[in-house]
């Protein structure tokens, strides 16, 4: 299948590791031009370096953080001038702290809503006037299963996350007739450095070990697995392409049958 990527400007957000570096990795397989965004300049020449080894692609890299208006603005331009353009945008960004509703104060709150929230904002209202200058884009956020049934422990990602959810529907109308398809993606269980401190932050807190932690989340996957970097980046890729004509406003979820809502 052509995914009608080839040449097509693509940003991703959060990239030097983990879910974001996953998804820029299939869209430089794609032939895309991809920038990739982080906070951390040396992550981000390491994520680099490895893209470049494993597809033959130089990304491009800008340094980004997404609770800063000016960074997101900044860095969306520089990716539209050096592609001459913005077809795709992968909003992510890292998940906020975990803990239950007593453990949170306001300023634990105003963070997860600078990050996670607004910064969807920003980054969606900066690549926006790119898109509809090329008749038409992709947008894809990256959120969480607990967009569709909350995770006990965190709370900051539950109503966050949900919150980008209910953004990506309601632009799902407002974008339709600029030819701009925005999606959510949420992921489960991925093997990822994110859910490996999530592990370790439950067996500190329950005394348990590690391995058994690990063990019962797994065995709450119909599949029996956590998920892969690369499975999910390949679902993301699929929304984020052109080969997607008639899907807007979903979320899906990879996770392997995890989730039980309807």
């Amino acid at each position: 299948m052509d995914l009608g990527l080839k040449g097509k400007s693509v940003f991703v957000a959060a990239a030097s590791k983990g879910l974001g570096r996953a998804a820029a990795l299939e869209f430089a397989r794609e032939g895309a031009n991809v920038t990739i965004a982080s906070r951390s300049e040396e992550r981000l020449s390491e994520a680099k370096r490895a893209i470049g080894e494993a597809t033959g692609v130089e990304v491009a890299t800008v340094v980004m953080d997404a609770g800063r208006e000016d960074d997101v603005r900044r860095a969306i331009e520089q990716a539209a001038r050096r592609f001459g353009g913005l077809d795709v945008l992968i909003v992510n960004a890292g998940g906020p702290p975990g803990g239950r509703f007593d453990d949170m104060d306001d300023a634990d709150w105003q963070g997860a809503f600078e990050l996670n929230l607004l910064g969807t904002i920003r980054m969606i209202r900066a690549a926006l006037p790119h898109m509809r200058q090329a008749g038409g884009g992709r947008i894809v956020n990256l959120t969480s299963t607990s967009i569709k049934q909350p995770i006990d422990g965190l709370i900051l990602s539950n109503v966050l996350r949900s919150g980008v959810n209910a953004l990506t529907k309601t632009l799902a109308t407002e974008l339709a007739p600029d030819g701009i398809l925005i999606n959510t993606v949420a992921p489960g269980r991925i093997a990822t450095d994110r859910i490996a401190e999530l592990d370790e932050d439950k067996a500190e807190r329950t005394g348990r070990p590690i391995e058994e932690i690990r063990q019962e989340n797994e065995a709450q996957i119909p599949l029996g697995r956590l998920g892969q970097p690369d499975e999910f980046g390949r679902i993301v890729v699929f929304y984020g392409s052109f080969a997607n004509t008639y899907v807007t406003g979903q979320a899906l979820l990879v996770d392997g049958g995890a989730v039980k809502a309807l």
